[in-house]
């Protein structure tokens, strides 16, 4: 044992403790997959295998947004203020639990199965730019880009990442961060780039030669592939 961390969130105390033993070198196991990480579908590899989105922040809103108005109505620093923030850290503790449970159940799996992942290099922060705008810059249709930011933000694709990047490398595989544009426009079978290959927000149908597949399948089979020229 090498050292014990104690410390507190939402209201309860956690201990850390960390070892150090010696390990084997790892074998990876499995073959290469492609991912595209998705707001309808949270992650979808070339397989066709997909993980549904969990919706941690979605499902505890209500819940979050109520505790927050009470504690607004509290006189601030009081012991029911106190209290009433005491009641949203928990709330901001769940949701956070939840979300990195669900991507240790979706990271591990991925990792322990192949030898090579490839992913979107996406840029969250610039994708889930602010609704609002600025003063010269107002935003437009508000609503619509704040409810997108949320449904971008909530899954986590950045701790997915993170997740599946070390347990890889636990595992003795590697991950492959591609360019993220055109995966989902682009024919897997005869290579033309096309907006009117994107027929719905699910459906690919090549305009040249009529492959038709699930649009997020696509795309991490254009992954899988942008991934083996990487590294070739």
């Amino acid at each position: 044992m090498k050292n014990v961390t104690v410390s507190r969130s939402g209201g309860k105390g956690l201990v850390s403790i960390q070892t150090e033993r010696a390990v084997s070198p790892p074998t990876p196991n499995g073959g290469a997959v492609g991912i595209d990480l998705g707001v309808a579908r949270f992650a979808t590899l070339s397989d066709g295998t997909f993980y549904a989105p969990l919706n941690s922040f979605k499902r505890h809103e209500t819940a979050l947004r109520k505790a927050q108005q009470a504690m607004g109505r509290k006189t601030q620093s009081s012991n029911n203020w106190k209290q009433a923030q005491a009641r949203i850290q928990r709330i901001h503790s769940r949701i956070g639990n939840a979300r990195r449970d669900y991507l240790h159940k979706t990271t591990t799996p991925i990792s322990q199965n192949h030898a090579m992942a490839g992913i979107e290099d996406l840029q969250v922060r610039n994708r889930s730019r602010s609704a609002a705008g600025t003063t010269g810059q107002p935003g437009k249709n508000v609503r619509a880009q704040s409810d997108l930011n949320k449904a971008i933000l909530d899954p986590g694709w950045f701790e997915f990442r993170r997740q599946l990047d070390y347990k890889l490398a636990w595992n003795g595989g590697w991950l492959v961060a591609v360019p993220p544009q055109y995966t989902s426009r682009t024919c897997p079978c005869c290579g033309p780039v096309s907006a009117e290959n994107r027929r719905t927000q699910a459906q690919f149908l090549c305009v040249e030669c009529g492959y038709e597949e699930n649009a997020d399948v696509v795309g991490a089979i254009n992954v899988l592939r942008a991934g083996h020229a990487r590294c070739a």
